[in-house]
């Protein structure tokens, strides 16, 4: 196992073994547990971005598929009165379709035009859902939502979402270092000589986008659970942004990286509440000055040191 790979796996095994144990010494504090849940399932989200990134694509959509999962789980749950444990791979499946759908005329763009259309993308799925009448809500949401167990602790639904966490590290892992994730790297580093050697890249493409949707999908159907309701305002373009810089700051190169930035940058977040009007600005100069020192990622930190040592 070559140095970046093993490291990359002892970041992702020691996040996950520290998620399992953090209830044992915050005990069943509502707050802590719930932004340790929200870290989880945004990592979930910037998993599919990060996988994007492995194909030379940036994506900014990923909040509409977020929301096609939360509608989905909102909708089975709700109208249909169907099981979450049904709703919740449905959610994976019909955002991941969609995407396929939508990435197979999509993808075949580059650089900043898909960046662009991706944004466009994410705000006319907002609008389909504000604009869905009956079916939707509307403006409204659909609310009340039952979670998936009883009872008045909150250590099931953080039990699911660090199990999401880990299923989605999983596959984000699977892919990344296997030959499908080989063949994604060689794309995003020339897509046109990659073909010339007879890889479809246009198939692999679709791919990879469809995959980085049902991610999208699943992380949409759990906060639906998890806040028990949905809006057209729950996923945004604000939100896709988040998940990209989520992936910027704890590294590109590393699976673990996505949900490296997502911990940091939620938790930094909260920290930084005492300063209300001026919390957005602070944070979004720690952020500048992280990327600006850090430019591989805070999971690249130790070879930043030494290599200022040298």
């Amino acid at each position: 196992m070559n140095p970046l790979k093993k490291r990359d796996l002892f970041i992702a095994l020691g996040f996950l073994v520290v998620l399992l144990l953090l209830p044992l010494a915050v005990g069943h504090s509502r707050y802590l547990l719930s932004v340790l849940m929200n870290c989880a399932g945004l990592s979930l989200i910037a998993f599919g971005v990060w996988l994007t990134f492995t194909i030379g694509r940036i994506n900014i959509c990923q909040a509409g598929f977020a929301l096609i999962g939360g509608y989905t789980t909102a909708i089975v749950l709700s109208r249909y009165g169907l099981s979450f444990w049904v709703a919740l791979p449905l959610s994976a499946l019909v955002a991941a379709a969609i995407g396929a759908l939508i990435g197979s005329f999509i993808l075949k763009l580059r650089g900043i035009y898909f960046s662009m259309l991706t944004i466009s993308l994410t705000e006319a799925i907002r609008l389909a859902f504000l604009n869905g009448g009956d079916f939707t809500q509307g403006s409204k949401g659909i609310t009340g939502l039952p979670q998936p167990f009883g009872g008045d602790s909150p250590l099931p639904m953080y039990y699911l979402a660090v199990a999401l966490l880990a299923l989605g590290l999983l596959v984000t892992w699977r892919v990344y270092y296997s030959r499908l994730g080989r063949i994604f790297r060689a794309m995003r580093l020339n897509e046109d000589l990659a073909e010339s050697f007879g890889t479809n890249v246009w198939r692999y493409r679709v791919v990879a986008f469809a995959i980085a949707c049902a991610l999208g999908g699943l992380g949409g159907a759990y906060f639906a659970v998890f806040t028990q309701s949905v809006y057209p305002q729950s996923f945004t373009v604000e939100h896709s942004i988040y998940y990209m810089l989520y992936c910027f700051l704890g590294g590109l190169e590393f699976v673990s990286g996505a949900m490296v930035g997502a911990f940091v940058l939620t938790i930094l977040f909260e920290l930084l509440s005492q300063f209300q009007q001026y919390q957005t600005l602070v944070y979004g100069i720690l952020m500048i000055a992280v990327i600006l020192v850090l430019p591989n990622g805070l999971v690249a930190i130790r070879a930043a040191v030494k290599e200022s040592r040298a």
